[in-house]
Formats: C-alpha cells, sequence, structure tokens
C-alpha cells in the first residue's frame, strides 16, 4: 500500500482539497482518502503547538502504513498557530463540510463529505484509527 501525504494550510487548502477529493479522476481512482487537520509546528521546534496532534499523529501514521490493500491519499491541513485556530470564525470551524471543534481531527472522506470521523479525543487510539481505515467501501 502507499500513502499519498500532501500538506496544505489555509491559503492552498481549497485547491489540493478541490484535486485530491473532489475532481473527477479522484472520484474514481479507489483510494482511501483522509483529511487530517492539525495545529501548526512551532518555529523552533518539529513538534505542534497541540500537545494532542504530537501524540495522535505517529499513531495515525502508523496505523496507515499497516492498512494492506489499498492506496491512500492524506491530506495534512494545517489550522495555524494557537491565536488564529482559537478564532470562532476560523474557515475550518464554520465550514458545515468540516465543522471542526478541535485538533487533531481525522476524518474519512467518500462520496463527496465526511463518511467517518475521530475528534481530538479519539484521533491517538489505535481501535479507533483502524476502524476508521477500515470503514467503508472503498
Amino acid at each position: 500500500m502507499t500513502v499519498e501525504k500532501v500538506d496544505a494550510g489555509l491559503s492552498d487548502f481549497d485547491a489540493h482539497f478541490d484535486r485530491l477529493f473532489a475532481s473527477p479522476d479522484a472520484a474514481s481512482d479507489g483510494k482511501v482518502k483522509l483529511l487530517l487537520f492539525l495545529a501548526d509546528r512551532k518555529p523552533d521546534s518539529s513538534l505542534s503547538w497541540c500537545p494532542d496532534c504530537n501524540v495522535a499523529e505517529p499513531v495515525i501514521y502508523e496505523r496507515l502504513e499497516a492498512l494492506e490493500g489499498k492506496d491512500a491519499v492524506l491530506l495534512r491541513a494545517y489550522v495555524g498557530d494557537k491565536p488564529t485556530w482559537r478564532d470562532p470564525a476560523h474557515p475550518w470551524r464554520v465550514d458545515p463540510r468540516f465543522g471542526l471543534k478541535g485538533v487533531p481531527t481525522l476524518i474519512r472522506w467518500e462520496d463527496g463529505a465526511a463518511a467517518a470521523r475521530l475528534g481530538d479525543d479519539e484521533a491517538h487510539l489505535k481501535d479507533k484509527v483502524d476502524a476508521l481505515l477500515c470503514a467503508g467501501g472503498n
């Protein structure tokens, strides 16, 4: 299995999302489609300002690598620094497609919508991540 990882921020997210998730080619490519919303990395470190993201990320990547028989695309969407994310009008908080309440959030995308979701309280749990990865018809 191969996992294509693509990173996006607020400024370039829509272009990546449209290409990877909404295009006719993407709809028929048979790949497992995942969105992972994360906090930005601290400038002086490889770690995020979000402790939950630092715990969940390695678990999600490990479980993705263990997924057999299906290719996947993972769009990692970085929500910004802490003040940007805390704004109640943050674009991904108010976008009805995502309705983010916390980070990290892992979403399995199927048929033009979120088919399964793990929020910040579950995204670090191996069994929950496995269930999300193996769910669905793709």
